[in-house]
């Protein structure tokens, strides 16, 4: 399967190896594969897959992973909306009301 992009260069993701202890646990919580591990860090794999769901940061136990969660998602649901491709993040926006969308899933808040 080939690798999402959401929106190219500008995702927010950002790792600080010197904080990372190699639990794995971002890689595990990542939807798209974004992360991966090389001598016991995380390293970021594909930066244009992160929808920024900020999973990767909620589950990191050091602060090694952060984003600013929504950025990304915003594109998906967006997307969704114009047809260009389903919701990838599990939020809902209604339709008839944009701004009145509230974050359905586990990843806008």
């Amino acid at each position: 399967m080939k690798d999402l992009i959401y929106l190219k260069d500008v995702v927010t993701l950002r790792v600080d190896s010197d904080k990372c202890t190699g639990c794995g646990m971002c890689i595990e919580v990542c939807p798209h594969g974004v992360l991966a591990i090389d001598e016991k860090r995380v390293r970021i794999r594909n930066r244009d897959a992160c929808m920024e769901c900020g999973a990767c940061s909620l589950n990191c136990p050091v602060g090694a992973v952060s984003v600013e969660a929504g950025v990304g998602c915003a594109a998906a649901v967006i997307n969704g909306m114009l047809n260009r491709q389903n919701t990838a993040c599990g939020c809902s926006i209604d339709a008839k009301n944009p701004s009145a969308g509230k974050a359905g899933g586990t990843c806008c808040s």
